[in-house]
């Protein structure tokens, strides 16, 4: 922790911030003095001004309020893990919640989703609870055989939709905030890593034997075998002398794997899945690794980009009352109201 003195006004805040989250958190902060309580949380010893005290923890002050009975609800129906850092201001799981839940909520909730997703035609409210599902997995459907307690692949959200040909689809959507970069792989920093998991050889040579890689060999991970058959999805595999997917494209590309494997299956009900990552718009360190992943899958439409203001725009033509009362409070919270 450093004590930063901004604009008159002292901040404790992580050391090792860039400028984009060091203008995210004091806003947040800023946020969390006029609304919620000016006493600072403490993480493993360490005052923060971003972090809740511990006493918030079980009332949500940071969501929405009209979302907060839908959240309780649906962590009952479908429990699933909450975040370590979820009383944090800059959480990415609750943010993701933010800027969901409500739209979800609303009767014009297909009308905001088409604007984003050109085949969306209507919410399928029968499916997974009420359309969606949060921290979604493979729950039996595909096969990359990774969840355990400690780790695994999931959707931050999954949103099930007829599309106009009347096909039932699932929307898998991955939310960041203020990361800079998406979760590397942890196969290749285990201390349990041999020699042999050499991150070195090409995508073609993994292929050729797939014990190159600790989540094959040692994790019993399905990736390289739904790779494997999903090769021309990733169509320019080619150029790559070495594993693309030791650093940020590792997420993306277990996010991909689960979607594929889940349209693949025969057992669920999917005709069409797809992934797309949402983001903050003024958080630009994610795109290097978001225009490596579109160019390793030639700009495959399954995969999509598109940010919260883009959200938000699509929310303000549905012209709802309740969907503006939400707008106003979401872009204060997230710093969205300049330009």
């Amino acid at each position: 922790m450093k004590e930063f003195m901004i604009n008159g006004q002292s901040y404790r805040l992580p050391g090792m911030l860039n400028p984009f989250q060091q203008e995210m958190y004091v806003h947040l902060i800023n946020w969390k003095w006029a609304h919620i309580t000016r006493q600072p949380g403490i993480d493993r010893g360490v005052i923060y001004d971003a972090v809740l005290p511990d006493e918030y923890a079980d009332q949500f002050p940071m969501l929405y309020p009209g979302i907060v009975n839908t959240f309780k609800e649906h962590l009952q129906k479908f429990p699933f893990r909450i975040h370590k850092y979820f009383n944090h201001m800059a959480s990415s799981q609750a943010a993701n919640l933010n800027l969901f839940l409500h739209i979800l909520q609303s009767p014009n909730a297909s009308t905001v989703f088409a604007r984003l997703k050109p085949d969306f035609a209507r919410l399928a409210v029968a499916q997974l609870d009420n359309g969606f599902r949060i921290e979604f997995w493979d729950e039996g459907f595909g096969n990359l055989h990774d969840k355990s307690k400690a780790a695994g692949t999931d959707a931050d959200i999954a949103i099930a939709y007829y599309n106009h040909q009347d096909e039932l689809c699932l929307w898998l959507i991955e939310h960041k905030l203020t990361e800079a970069e998406f979760t590397t792989c942890g196969g290749a920093r285990s201390p349990r890593k041999r020699p042999c998991h050499d991150c070195t050889n090409s995508f073609t040579e993994i292929l050729a034997n797939k014990d190159y890689c600790y989540y094959h060999h040692m994790s019993k991970y399905n990736y390289w075998k739904i790779t494997e058959a999903n090769l021309a999805f990733f169509a320019n595999y080619a150029h790559y002398s070495h594993c693309p997917f030791k650093d940020g494209m590792n997420q993306l590309w277990r996010n991909h794997l689960l979607a594929l494997s889940i349209e693949q299956d025969e057992r669920q009900p999917f005709q069409q899945v797809t992934f797309s990552v949402v983001k903050h718009p003024k958080n630009t360190y994610l795109d290097a690794t978001l225009d490596a992943y579109r160019e390793l899958i030639d700009h495959n439409p399954g995969f999509s980009v598109f940010t919260s203001a883009d959200v938000i725009a699509a929310a303000c033509a549905a012209n709802d009352t309740q969907l503006d009362r939400w707008i106003t409070w979401y872009k204060e919270l997230y710093g969205m109201s300049a330009p």
